[in-house]
């Protein structure tokens, strides 16, 4: 590669790292319309080992997961990416990591829990420039139930 290929590649990798930060901001602080431009129209979203998507459209994710977490505080992490470019609009990516969703506040306490895992993606630049995810499969490795403090 040269220089200007290796300081471009970086550059869209580092996108791609941005559009991966603003996804745990807007989930967290429930910022559902701008979350929805993290993704593409068309995003699947695969949970654990189901070969059925959740969701099938970035519409529907979102409305999914703003019922789920409506009644909750959350906090979450993504850590160590392993991005690969995959062409000069695709790329994909493994992220390891942490979430902890609370619903002390909601009438399902008991739901209170730690996880560990990763998030495959895999991603989309569109016309605009804006890198966005197009698949996302979340895998665990740990959960642990927590007494919600009172």
């Amino acid at each position: 590669m040269t220089p200007h290929e290796t300081a471009q590649h970086l550059y869209e990798i580092e996108q791609i790292k941005q559009t991966k930060a603003r996804y745990f901001r807007f989930l967290d602080t429930k910022q559902w319309t701008d979350w929805r431009t993290c993704f593409t129209d068309d995003l699947h979203f695969y949970l654990g080992q189901d070969q059925k998507p959740i969701a099938a459209s970035a519409d529907e994710f979102v409305a999914y997961v703003s019922k789920l977490l409506a009644d909750t505080v959350t906090v979450h992490h993504g850590h160590m990416p392993e991005i690969t470019l995959t062409s000069a609009t695709t790329a994909t990516s493994v992220w390891a990591m942490f979430d902890w969703v609370d619903w002390s506040q909601s009438a399902t306490p008991e739901r209170t829990f730690q996880g560990y895992g990763h998030y495959h993606e895999e991603y989309e630049k569109g016309a605009d420039g804006r890198w966005r995810i197009k698949r996302l499969h979340l895998t665990r490795l740990r959960v642990d139930h927590l007494t919600p403090k009172s």
